[in-house]
């Protein structure tokens, strides 16, 4: 009967590789909870910096339909002043030509007081003779209409209003992509508990750790309201 022989490994070294194996295992668990305690903070800044950046949008807009409902009111009493001035101009140039000084007096007292100094710039220039003088007040630099320049400033002011809101909304767009890239850690983090094999456990916090600093570096370069 042949005498059977078992070779045992060494006490020492089944107990090294051991230990070893057990601090492995505890290093990853160690990375893995880091990334998902990261991983929630980011959702939570992104996210608490998304809805930021979403009220800033709405007020932009907001401010924005204001000023250009504005401008439009302002552009209308404009065109009203300027339509006035046309008329009364007309109307008094034409007693004037025929020489009926008193009902021109009483459409020159009805001139507004924007019109006056480009009728008096106008009349200074002697249109009668100089064919080089502008053919009506309205044409004088010195023609001005408060609502209509308001109206201007106000569109524009809409303008400025609507490119802040525009870029606020590209800034929820991008804190919002942020979360997906968080979100995708955690399913790393979470997931690589469910591993057996160390290789694979390796790879998955490895991949991660990857999206964990690009989406970092995606929030350190956005702008914080």
């Amino acid at each position: 009967m042949s005498e059977q022989v078992q070779v045992h490994a060494p006490h020492e070294f089944s107990e090294s590789d051991g230990e070893s194996t057990g601090r492995n295992e505890r290093i990853l668990e160690l990375v893995a909870t880091l990334l998902l305690a990261v991983a929630t903070l980011g959702i939570a800044w992104s996210g608490y910096q998304g809805a930021r950046w979403n009220g800033k949008q709405a007020e932009e807009y907001s401010a924005s339909n204001t000023a250009r409902a504005h401008a439009n009111r302002a552009a209308t009493a404009g065109a009203q002043d300027r339509t006035q001035d046309v008329l009364n101009f007309n109307r008094w140039l034409e007693v004037t030509t025929d020489g009926n000084q008193q009902l021109a007096d009483l459409y020159q007292r009805r001139f507004r007081p924007e019109f006056v100094p480009a009728l008096e710039a106008w009349l200074a220039g002697d249109p009668l003779s100089n064919p080089d003088v502008e053919s009506s007040p309205l044409r004088e630099p010195q023609y001005h209409v408060a609502n209509l320049e308001r109206a201007t400033e106000l569109e524009n002011l809409g303008d400025v209003h609507f490119d802040k809101a525009r870029q606020a909304t590209e800034h929820t767009d991008s804190y919002v992509l942020t979360t997906v890239f968080f979100a995708t850690v955690l399913f790393f983090a979470g997931i690589s508990m469910r591993f057996v094999w160390m290789r694979m456990r390796i790879t998955v916090l490895v991949l991660g750790t990857i999206f964990l600093v690009y989406a970092i570096v995606q929030v350190a370069r956005l702008p914080i309201l």
